[in-house]
């Protein structure tokens, strides 16, 4: 079992991407506003609504500006259903019972919509954090609408505030993925050539290399430049280097790698005769892409829901905590889902101390409360992609201050029940891993040019799915 479920390296620091402040940014800019206006007017308790959209913000920060307009406006839409299903719902009965159901319903159709659509971080653990702590919010009917508008306007802010960095950098996310994908070609020829061991490095490298070529890919059905032209050429350059690492020279890697980066234009190098770029395919129709996840469904949704029922019978006034907790656990299999689970309640533990610490600074007047969310927002997306749990540290003490909004309450009881809500979402959404079983799956790398990547045996390499934070995760309520 040990060995099976590990626990070294599951709180190891990871180096920070290389956009860290990108997202932590953009989420306060998005968030910034609509809480600022709300406080202005005296209805901070409504910035539950325009934090729903706001949050939308966390995602496709590496896709191509064309692909993420569309990604985005998915994102804010799928919100909006979850949103109006969960307050149509809490207007409709006040049965503890049946809001759990809901909950955990709404939890395992976002997972396997996020999984199946390949989203990206912070994938369905914010929907269902939205929707989840919707539903148990008491609503009438007349309400909704108005409800729904704050979202959809906060969610439009948050779509501006994702593009706009295209009218500064319009080919930004394919230069970088293309200079990752250059550096790590050429890591990799070094460790070759000095005889290092190379498992390592081949396996970031096929990563890297399949990133660049799906965000270079990902601009069909735009219009292609000379850029895009100039940088798949430089991927087949990367490509050739993995397959062959000991012909493959570093120094121009590197060099077209910093050239890439910025707003200069894209060296030019020659076509390989015979060696054609051969883009990442584009995904089946959904349909055939959410038949395999249905085993993932059932475990989310009998997760959540038994998180749920163990929380109300243990007298906790916010079942949801369980709820989410649970949803946020389930990756490509059981050594995942438990190493998220340890990151999970270690992060949420050391959480709740800093909320303790930071709610005599919060509760001096409902400015603090909103700048100290600010920050919060900011350290959330700052730390999450070195490991999970270091940024749990920042979501926890956020979560539980947005539940002030309303109203400051008593630390105590908060702490309390959110510690207890983790425990519970944890073990019980561990138990129906184990219960409902993961189905097989076959860990390669895909094939990633006409001189294929499995030359040089892929299957040492790390699969996409087994990354821990950077692409898993975002803000975690």
């Amino acid at each position: 079992m040990s060995s099976r479920l590990p626990l070294a390296g599951v709180l190891r620091l990871g180096r920070p991407s290389d956009i860290w402040f990108k997202p932590a940014l953009s989420v306060v800019a998005a968030v910034a506003p609509p809480n600022l206006a709300l406080l202005a007017l005296g209805r901070l308790d409504l910035a539950m609504y325009t934090m729903a959209g706001s949050l939308c913000a966390l995602y496709a920060h590496n896709r191509p500006y064309a692909a993420r307009a569309r990604a985005l406006a998915w994102v804010i839409l799928g919100m909006l259903g979850g949103l109006a299903t969960a307050l149509l719902t809490a207007s409709l009965t006040r049965s503890a019972v049946v809001l759990v159901a809901v909950g955990a319903a709404l939890a395992a159709v976002q997972k396997v919509l996020c999984d199946a659509t390949r989203i990206g971080p912070p994938g369905n653990v914010v929907l269902t954090f939205i929707s989840s702590a919707a539903v148990f919010v008491p609503q009438s009917p007349d309400r909704i609408p108005g409800h729904l508008g704050l979202a959809a306007a906060a969610g439009a802010w948050a779509w501006l505030v994702g593009m706009a960095p295209g009218l500064l950098r319009p080919h930004g996310p394919e230069r970088r993925a293309t200079a990752a994908a250059l550096n790590a070609a050429a890591a990799h020829a070094e460790a070759h050539d000095s005889g290092e061991d190379t498992a390592g490095t081949h396996g970031t490298a096929v990563i890297a290399v399949r990133a660049a070529r799906q965000a270079v890919s990902s601009t069909t059905g735009t219009r292609l430049t000379v850029t895009h032209g100039a940088l798949e050429r430089l991927i087949v350059r990367a490509e050739v280097a993995l397959a062959a690492p000991s012909d493959a020279d570093p120094a121009p890697l590197r060099e077209w790698a910093r050239q890439v980066r910025g707003n200069r234009p894209v060296p030019e190098v020659a076509h390989l005769t015979g060696v054609d770029s051969e883009l990442a395919p584009h995904p089946g129709p959904l349909w055939q892409r959410l038949r395999p996840l249905a085993p993932l469904a059932l475990r989310t949704a009998l997760g959540c829901a038994l998180a749920g029922y163990a929380s109300l019978a243990l007298g906790i006034g916010r079942p949801y905590w369980a709820l989410v907790t649970a949803a946020s656990l389930y990756q490509a299999d059981l050594a995942l889902t438990w190493g998220r689970g340890v990151q999970r309640v270690v992060g949420n533990l050391l959480g709740v101390l800093f909320f303790a610490a930071l709610v005599p600074l919060a509760h001096t007047g409902e400015v603090a409360l909103v700048l100290c969310c600010l920050a919060l927002n900011f350290g959330a997306e700052a730390l999450i992609g070195r490991n999970y749990w270091l940024g749990s540290v920042c979501v926890t003490p956020m979560a539980l201050l947005i539940t002030e909004f309303t109203g400051f309450q008593q630390p105590g009881p908060l702490i309390t029940e959110r510690v207890v809500d983790t425990l519970v979402g944890a073990l019980v959404g561990l138990a129906a891993a184990v219960v409902v079983p993961h189905r097989k799956r076959v860990v390669r790398a895909e094939r990633a040019g006409p001189r294929t990547l499995a030359a040089t045996g892929s299957s040492q390499g790390r699969h996409p799915d087994q990354r821990t934070d950077k692409t898993t995760e975002g803000v975690r309520p």
